[in-house]
């Protein structure tokens, strides 16, 4: 078996082999279904409520990608704009850690004030949870373009924007996808957030009637099913980005 192959075996062997670890331990120190299923009552579960979970799925999946896309418009200009301008990123760097370190778990309810329960709070919370990956990494990207690369670029005659747009903006494109792999997984924890608390829909909501039910399966059938939308959402952007910034990937050890 070649080197490629066992990389592409890797992820299968390692998950098999965690739901068997789960499964022999519950059964072998007895753990009460109630406290932990077993992944076989998980999957159980699964096929039990799967209209509920496909539907709720799909619902949480377009309010993601909702929110993952303003993120990356919004992101991407603000990581432009505070790359390119050291006194706009003095300025408003602070801010942006600030709102960051808010906890977007205590904004959902000002979402709700402001528009009410429904689709709005969750693509919004989505959005505020994911967007700031995005703007540090670009920013970075941007910021750190080696002086004497500029000194050379302006000795040939290139402006501001032509070291902007030919050289900030390729030497970015890696910490842009890197970026927004991370931003993809966090889009998905705003989303079921609001969910949570503010929406008739979405695994969140389904996770909130099943925690109200004491239904612990269907409570880890869900979360089965937002890590299957995150990791093929995760893959979907590494996929991309390999094929868009190969050039910045030198070993066996790139980013896919």
């Amino acid at each position: 078996m070649t080197q490629k192959q066992k990389i592409a075996l890797a992820p299968w062997v390692f998950t098999i082999g965690f739901f068997l670890l789960w499964e022999v331990g519950c059964r072998v120190f007895h753990v009460s279904s109630f406290v932990l299923p077993t992944p076989l009552a998980v999957a159980k579960a699964m096929w039990e409520y799967r209209t509920q979970l496909s539907f709720h799925s799909f619902h949480t999946l377009w309010m993601t990608l909702a929110g993952f896309a303003i993120a990356v418009v919004f992101g991407l200009g603000m990581g432009l704009l505070l790359g390119s301008s050291r006194i706009v990123h003095a300025g408003t760097y602070p801010l942006l850690v600030g709102f960051n370190a808010i906890p977007k778990v205590a904004v959902v309810p000002i979402l709700v004030i402001w528009f009410g329960v429904g689709w709005m709070p969750a693509v919004l919370t989505a959005f505020l949870i994911s967007f700031f990956p995005i703007v540090v990494n670009v920013a970075t990207g941007l910021a750190t373009i080696e002086p004497e690369t500029e000194d050379v670029l302006k000795a040939l005659g290139a402006s501001k924007l032509d070291i902007m747009t030919k050289v900030g903006l390729p030497r970015s494109m890696p910490y842009f996808f890197g970026s927004l792999k991370v931003a993809i997984t966090l889009a998905y924890v705003g989303s079921v957030i609001a969910e949570y608390n503010a929406s008739k829909y979405g695994i969140g909501n389904l996770m909130a009637r099943a925690s109200a039910d004491f239904n612990v399966p269907l409570l880890f059938a869900s979360l089965i099913a937002l890590a299957v939308l995150g990791v093929a959402m995760y893959a979907i952007t590494a996929w991309i980005e390999g094929r868009m910034t190969g050039w910045a990937q030198r070993s066996g050890f790139a980013a896919n």
